[in-house]
């Protein structure tokens, strides 16, 4: 009998070693690791700000009210300063010595691109990251799970929209000279195709900039009517108002990257009439339905700030997250979470934003999009949302 003993015995540690083996990094019993790269100090980090706080604000009230199945939520966030060099350590850090499951609401596009690489060699997803470029669904990988619309399809719908509501004959452009400033310029071209037009003027700039005076000069000669703007914070702001100053009043248009409240808070009324496109809404204190505004409340009290559209990408990435977790049930494993994010439908939640579906193909949750305009310091909708054709 003793041989037979020692047999069941080899067998059974064998098995234990073999699913030890398989357990994902970043899960225990008691928690789940997750990672984030913000931009805590370049030239988003007021984004980056936002963006960790929203994420904190969720993570806080999940481990308040027990977990995920009894695993609370340790979420470790580095920061990039907005360079793809830094980002890339940073991702090492996270991944190969503090072994997180996932990285979430990683922002920037040039950052998540060189990041990517770390942790899927890893098998470490990479979720609902803060750009809308399409590389963070295309080419398909079922590591890739992303929220809203991409910046090409923002662009593709709404420039051909405002050209023909404008009238406009000549379209200009000014973006980024990096992977966020061609997937706008992309959309845009591709909008202005549909409409058998091209570009009367294209120029860019590098990534921290802040001098736009030869730029705006080039699309004034050019008598540009309307102006796509690859361009974040500074930028947006630095372009329409070396533009207002010189006389050069065009009709502006953003992406996603320009709706936030710091472009009014930090340009004033010189940025009204900019229109920017986004997937969900700047929470307003005053225009708040009660569960936001008890959830605004929360995020003041925590952090001392008034919420942001950035603070919402934030606490809607964690929640997204722990949806999925809590569906893919107390064995979590990157193919069981995998699973129930292709599974699941999400309704859109209190802050407007478009129902979200994920299959084996696809990896972004949706392609909608709306449109706003600032008007009086404020950003007003203009559209609800629109499909691409």
């Amino acid at each position: 009998m003793k041989p037979v003993l020692s047999l069941a015995a080899a067998l059974l540690a064998l098995a234990g070693a073999a699913a030890h083996a398989q357990a994902p990094q970043g899960i225990s019993k008691n928690e789940i690791v997750l990672g984030s790269i913000q931009d805590l100090s370049g030239p988003i980090a007021g984004f980056g700000k936002q963006v960790r706080q929203g994420m904190l604000l969720r993570v806080d009230e999940l481990n308040e009210q027990g977990g995920i199945h009894g695993r609370k939520i340790k979420l470790l966030i580095e920061d990039s300063a907005y360079d793809p060099k830094k980002a890339v350590l940073a991702a090492q850090k996270l991944v190969n010595q503090d072994k997180i499951f996932a990285m979430v609401a990683h922002i920037g596009t040039p950052t998540n691109n060189a990041a990517m690489p770390v942790q899927f060699e890893k098998n470490v997803i990479n979720f609902f990251p803060v750009t809308a470029a399409r590389e963070m669904t295309e080419p398909v990988h079922k590591l890739k799970f992303a929220g809203g619309s991409s910046y090409y399809d923002q662009m593709r719908v709404a420039l051909p929209r405002l050209i023909k509501d404008k009238g406009v004959q000549k379209v200009c452009t000014i973006y980024q000279d990096d992977e966020f400033g061609l997937e706008v310029f992309r959309g845009a071209e591709a909008g202005l195709k549909a409409l058998n037009m091209d570009f009367a003027e294209k120029t860019t700039y590098k990534r921290g900039a802040t001098d736009f005076s030869s730029q705006v000069a080039r699309m004034k000669a050019a008598g540009c009517e309307l102006v796509v703007l690859g361009t974040i914070i500074r930028e947006t702001i630095g372009t329409i108002a070396e533009g207002r100053k010189t006389g050069f009043n065009p009709v502006y248009l953003g992406s996603s990257a320009t709706y936030t409240d710091l472009i009014h808070k930090l340009g004033k009324k010189a940025m009204d009439g900019l229109y920017a496109t986004h997937t969900v809404q700047h929470p307003y204190m005053d225009e708040v339905s009660p569960k936001i505004a008890f959830w605004a409340k929360k995020y003041q009290t925590k952090f001392g700030d008034d919420p942001t559209v950035f603070s919402v990408y934030g606490y809607s990435a964690i929640d997204t997250f722990i949806q999925a977790a809590q569906k893919a049930g107390p064995n979590l494993t990157t193919d069981s979470f995998i699973k129930a994010m292709e599974s699941m439908t999400f309704p859109p939640d209190m802050f407007g934003s478009a129902e979200l579906t994920f299959s084996s193909t696809k990896r972004a949750g949706s392609n909608m999009t709306r449109m706003s305009q600032l008007q009086d310091e404020r950003w007003k909708p203009v559209t609800d949302y629109v499909k691409p054709q």
